[in-house]
């Protein structure tokens, strides 16, 4: 995320006519280094939030395409076990090809700024703005993706575990507070999606898991921190280590159902991914939009140029392509975060 402490703004990038809409109201002027600034500022804010993004096939939003994004799914091919003929030319194969559709949906948020408070610091408060309504828009379009991806329909429960009585879990409302999450836990995913068949992400698998989660998974001794395998430009966003080729994403935004285990207690859950799993749009090409509006854009409705806003709108969509290369790990922690 960048250091808006260490920026030092160049008041001579707003001396332009250029526009950042198609009006020509006064008051509207922003330069295109501004513009370009400051979407890229709200983009890299909102990119440090999507940690459920990471891992999904990756589909730009054309302009003009409409309102359904079509994802493929390729079905494998059988083995070929029958032996050639000489001279004979085996039949050929087709592609057996599944379509699966989803409608894009748009979702925003903005900001007001007075005109009082752009007098005192324009450039402070423009850029505070666009911190907190990239992060907004970050963890807005996350959990879009997260609650498709939670919607799966592979689910195992950490078993309950107390002294050396191990009692298996079948429902969510079951679970209690001894029903931790276990390093047992990571193996039984990672045979699942090697059983399906689920192509490994770089090399490992890679589970989504709430900080209160992995507080008691990291006490393991099989755990391996990530600074011990990868340099740090080689780990994920939010990594943090891994067990039986399971690379571990730390993220507060992992989904919580809240007050459904037995008791009443929150129930976490992990997601635990191979290749090609879901899919969805990204936030470049039209997906995420940075919209700033200068004092006085806005006309006759603004006659004494009091209202600035910046703000921004997003095409979004998230669609599960293939069951048997995820899995939902849920089971109880050591905390209670409540639901989120």
């Amino acid at each position: 995320m960048l250091n808006k402490n260490l920026f030092v703004l160049d008041l001579t990038l707003f001396d332009t006519a250029s526009n950042v809409t198609s009006s020509n109201t006064p008051g509207n002027d922003l330069s295109p280094e501004m513009k370009t600034y400051y979407s890229d500022y709200l983009i890299d804010n909102a990119l440090t939030n999507l940690v459920h993004d990471q891992f999904g096939q990756k589909h730009p939003i054309p302009k003009n395409g409409g309102k359904t994004i079509e994802f493929r799914k390729y079905s494998p091919l059988p083995k070929m076990t029958t032996t050639l003929e000489e001279g004979v030319t085996p039949d050929g194969q087709a592609l057996n090809v599944s379509i699966i559709t989803a409608t894009v949906e748009q979702y925003g948020g903005w900001i007001q700024l007075p005109d009082m408070l752009l007098l005192s610091a324009i450039d402070n408060n423009m850029v505070q703005a666009t911190e907190l309504l990239g992060d907004q828009a970050g963890r807005t379009l996350d959990t879009i993706t997260r609650e498709v991806l939670n919607g799966g329909t592979n689910v195992q429960y950490a078993p309950i575990v107390t002294g050396d009585t191990v009692t298996p879990v079948t429902a969510r409302s079951s679970i209690t507070a001894d029903a931790k999450f276990t390093v047992d836990c990571v193996y039984k995913a990672v045979r699942f999606l090697k059983t399906q068949l689920a192509k490994p992400i770089e090399g490992s698998y890679v589970a989504i898991i709430h900080p209160d989660v992995a507080y008691d998974l990291m006490r393991s001794d099989e755990w391996i921190e990530a600074h011990k395998y990868a340099r740090p430009e080689n780990l994920f966003n939010g990594e943090i280590g891994k067990i039986a080729n399971c690379r571990f994403i730390e993220t507060t935004e992992a989904k919580i159902f809240g007050s459904a285990g037995a008791d009443g207690i929150d129930v976490y859950s992990t997601l635990v991914v191979g290749a090609n799993a879901y899919g969805i749009t990204e936030i470049s090409g039209g997906g995420l939009e940075h919209i700033i509006k200068q004092l006085g854009s806005s006309g006759t409705a603004d006659p004494l140029n009091q209202r600035a806003s910046a703000g921004w709108k997003a095409t979004k969509t998230a669609e599960r392509l293939v069951e048997g290369y995820m899995v939902r790990i849920e089971s109880a922690s050591s905390f209670q975060s409540g639901p989120n």
